[in-house]
């Protein structure tokens, strides 16, 4: 690199400083690969390097032969900057009390995942209940009332209600098993399928 160069770099020529990074940024972030060991952490440390060079431009030796020195050199304080606050981070993080553990709410979404297949399900067989049974079962089982109540609500014998109630809850639970066979597309517990 000739002293013109070394110069015009000096003196802030953003052309200079272009060709200054064109023709050394390779050698700097293979240097930081191998010191950091990650190529994602090595171009943040090349922007570093020629961040740095650009703004230290004017205390660069006006003579010398080749500027990867000097930018390595940079690039190396820059690395030991990184590490010194990775550390500084990791210590202040190690004086921290300890706060309380996390939990892992993937088995609650897995519940509530199957918990909505299951209402959608029995939505779907809800459907398909005679309308007196279906009548009986919100009744009693959504609305919470009794059967005594159910019976007044209806105009029915309480006997016609317990009985209705019976086959709805039967009729009930075996088409929502049924619609939740048909819609086992995933692994669950143990092999088996949704």
């Amino acid at each position: 690199m000739t002293a013109e160069m070394r110069a015009r770099i000096r003196a802030g020529d953003t052309d200079a400083f272009g060709e200054l990074f064109d023709e050394h940024a390779e050698a700097v972030r293979r240097h930081a690969v191998w010191s950091e060991g990650s190529p994602a952490h090595a171009e943040d440390v090349v922007s570093l390097t020629f961040l740095e060079a650009w703004r230290i431009r004017e205390s660069l030796r006006p003579d010398g032969e080749s500027l990867r020195p000097w930018l390595l050199g940079i690039a190396t304080n820059v690395l030991r900057n990184r590490w010194r606050t990775a550390r500084r981070h990791r210590e202040a993080l190690r004086r921290l009390p300890a706060g309380d553990p996390v939990p892992d709410f993937a088995d609650e979404v897995v519940g509530r995942m199957h918990d909505a297949d299951q209402v959608a399900a029995a939505m779907v067989a809800l459907r398909t209940l005679r309308r007196a049974d279906r009548e009986v079962f919100l009744l009693c089982v959504w609305s919470q009332l009794d059967y005594v109540a159910a019976a007044e609500a209806l105009g029915v014998p309480v006997g016609t209600v317990r009985s209705r109630l019976a086959r709805a809850r039967a009729r009930l639970r075996a088409r929502t098993h049924q619609e939740l066979g048909r819609t086992r597309i995933f692994p669950v517990e143990q092999g088996e399928y949704r």
